[in-house]
């Protein structure tokens, strides 16, 4: 069978063993989680479910020991899913996994479609680490510029480029121009698409990475359109990063009444948390998440008049 799975692989024969015992003795995940309470051993429903779909394995300390106390309740004999998990190196990271993206910026999306066909590899070699951006906020009350550095690990030999996808307000990319540039090396590759609101860059790397290498890519963009009114910015985040700092900063002519931040899951719906943020004497907010978990981060502004 062409779709079968590689039982071959220690990380699919895993989900495997573990979704065949559940079956096997008729047990809801319910009761795999009230058992492992039972032992002072507290997971969630999405995390045993993660690990019967093969998303994610056990590897955290408490994990590795509710599959001790699992084994025996699932008639298995000692050892049998703990052989099952290979050692992971340092620093590896769940494989590309366009189910998640999607979660993140929804069916079918702008980004999507701006990608067409290279969307099922984006970004696959490359892992962002960090991103640090400063958005300002012009005099006409207008996102007219984003400054980005990001960091970034290979997960695989040869990666050469960072695909970036940023969403512009409408009338942004309807008038005026939409220049991204970087500060060293080669002009990346730039395509704007006015039609679904959006611009797309492909910026080499300083050289090829091998796998594990680490690479950090800064630029800009810039826009002159001088209408429409910005009343929010956001980062949409696929994999988990170890930080993410959005610094805002608006002219002292267009300084807001009030400023929020606020996380979702996904693009299309509401907030998950959003609470008040404050600004600063130099008309500047800033958003630094302690975790930064897949999602959508942004701030959101409103002026009184």
């Amino acid at each position: 069978m062409p779709n079968a799975p590689h039982t071959n692989d220690p990380d699919t024969m895993f989900a495997v063993t573990f979704k065949e015992a559940l079956r096997r003795r008729g047990l809801p995940l319910e009761h795999v989680r009230d058992h492992l309470q039972s032992h002072g051993i507290t997971l969630s429903i999405a995390t045993l479910s993660y690990w019967q779909s093969g998303r994610s394995l056990p590897e955290k300390p408490q994990s590795l020991r509710a599959i001790d106390v699992l084994e025996p309740f699932l008639g298995l004999a000692s050892g049998t899913l703990r052989s099952l998990l290979r050692r992971r190196p340092r620093g590896w990271v769940p494989p590309h996994d366009l189910t998640a993206i999607r979660g993140v910026y929804g069916e079918n999306s702008a980004v999507e479609q701006a990608l067409g066909d290279g969307f099922a590899q984006f970004n696959a070699g490359l892992r962002r680490l960090v991103v640090h951006e400063t958005v300002l906020v012009n005099a006409h009350r207008f996102v007219d510029e984003i400054r980005v550095t990001v960091a970034v690990r290979a997960v695989h030999d040869d990666a050469r480029h960072l695909t970036v996808v940023h969403t512009l307000d409408s009338t942004r990319a309807d008038t005026g121009t939409i220049d991204l540039t970087v500060p060293h090396g080669p002009p990346p590759s730039v395509r704007v698409r006015p039609e679904l609101n959006c611009v797309v860059a492909e910026i080499p790397l300083g050289r090829r990475l091998v796998r594990n290498e680490t690479a950090v890519i800064e630029y800009a963009l810039r826009s002159t359109a001088t209408t429409g009114v910005s009343h929010r910015y956001e980062r949409r985040v696929t994999t988990p990063l170890q930080s993410y700092l959005l610094h805002l900063r608006f002219h002292p002519s267009a300084v807001p009444s009030k400023c929020w931040h606020y996380y979702g899951r996904r693009i299309d719906t509401e907030p998950q948390s959003r609470q008040l943020a404050s600004l600063d004497d130099f008309s500047t907010t800033h958003l630094l998440p302690m975790k930064c978990t897949p999602g959508v981060y942004g701030i959101e502004w409103r002026w009184t008049d």
